[in-house]
């Protein structure tokens, strides 16, 4: 990962809001297929109550990528989205965006993170397991007809 760069919380009151909204926007559209996209509703999810979203700048203040979490109880919570820009992959970003949330759950005292993943997105699954997380189940037609999601999970007990 270069030097410099740093994974941020984005502050709903910040000055810069919306620009970097509008910059998460435009990655999740290049990244995402339609139907799996948050970018029509990016900001109704990021008012949600029980939702953080962590991002990663680089040194010329352009969006690398992004992970977007959500606490629905005390004791859970789901890792929606982890997005790094594909010219920037395989550097580190993802790992550090995906530890900075997991320390996040971890100051809120969660005791189990989730998290959806394709099978056959070999590099994610692999930084997935590198963390901790561990394959529950394989659910079927997840993402859409012919794309299964394997259901995995990180306890805190466990590590």
């Amino acid at each position: 990962m270069e030097s410099g760069a740093e994974v941020v919380e984005l502050q709903r009151n910040s000055t810069n809001f919306a620009n970097i909204v509008e910059e998460i926007v435009k990655l999740e559209k290049k990244i995402f297929p339609k139907h799996e996209s948050l970018a029509r509703s990016f900001d109704q999810e990021l008012r949600k109550n029980n939702t953080g979203l962590l991002y990663m700048m680089d040194l010329h203040g352009e969006v690398v990528g992004y992970v977007m979490y959500t606490w629905p109880s005390s004791l859970s919570a789901s890792i929606t989205k982890l997005a790094v820009k594909e010219s920037r992959r395989r550097q580190g970003h993802g790992e550090a965006l995906l530890k900075a949330a997991i320390q996040k759950c971890r100051t809120r005292n969660i005791h189990r993170i989730s998290l959806h993943v394709d099978p056959l997105r070999i590099p994610a699954m692999g930084l997935y397991k590198k963390l901790g997380f561990q394959v529950d189940s394989l659910i079927k037609c997840y993402y859409s007809g012919d794309r299964d999601a394997n259901r995995m999970y990180l306890d805190f007990a466990s590590n």
